[in-house]
């Protein structure tokens, strides 16, 4: 667990307070400059912290910049405190992308933790045998760790995510579904990042 200096958590409050002030992800010299600091080395130093604590990352863009993950955008809190980052689609199927587009959903007390969580919508159908089914909302307890036979949200070589049991062992980790006409997902350990366990679900009946 990362515990961030005062310097490091001024640098987070400033991009999460000033995020829609910059029309692209800051570099370090705008950074620099919006903040009043002269010291480019010393901010690289506190950028690089950040990153470690996954709270930002480099933009992929072909300009370099700085954006927040959903880690980071999970710490803005509404005023509705039963408001939970709704951050995206999930495959409960093959791996699809999870998409970050931060937005806010209520959720009963009953079925989040008391442990930064997040929503997800769930696309697909290899979840069906355990009641999940495409179009519905879990809640993701935000962890990177789980116990196998936990369902996680689990991303493969850092480019797609899903929905699935897991099984690790030293040699491969398995990505197991919850639908008999599909087989497992078999990975090297390297390949597969835990991004969170799912905690709650919900369901809408209502058709549009």
């Amino acid at each position: 667990m990362h515990t961030l200096t005062r310097k490091q958590k001024e640098i987070l409050d400033f991009l999460l307070n000033s995020q829609d002030d910059f029309l692209h992800p800051p570099t370090l010299d705008e950074l620099c400059a919006a903040m009043g600091l002269k010291s480019r080395g010393s901010m690289h130093h506190q950028i690089k912290a950040l990153i470690d604590a996954e709270y930002i990352e480099p933009s992929e863009r072909k300009q370099r910049g700085i954006r927040l993950t959903a880690r980071a955008k999970s710490l803005i809190i509404p005023a509705d405190t039963n408001a939970l980052p709704f951050v995206g689609v999930i495959a409960a199927g093959m791996p699809i992308e999870a998409i970050e587009n931060i937005t806010y959903m209520t959720i009963p007390e009953q079925i989040k933790t008391e442990n930064p969580c997040y929503v997800l919508k769930v696309k697909g159908d290899s979840m069906v045998e355990e009641g999940i089914f495409d179009g519905d909302w879990v809640i993701i307890e935000q962890r990177s760790h789980a116990r196998n036979g936990e369902i996680v949200v689990a991303l493969v070589d850092k480019a797609e995510a899903t929905l699935k049991f897991i099984e690790q062992y030293p040699h491969e980790t398995l990505l197991i579904p919850a639908n008999s006409k599909m087989e497992a997902m078999r990975y090297k350990p390297q390949q597969v990042e835990i991004q969170g366990v799912l905690v709650g679900q919900m369901r809408s009946y209502i058709h549009h």
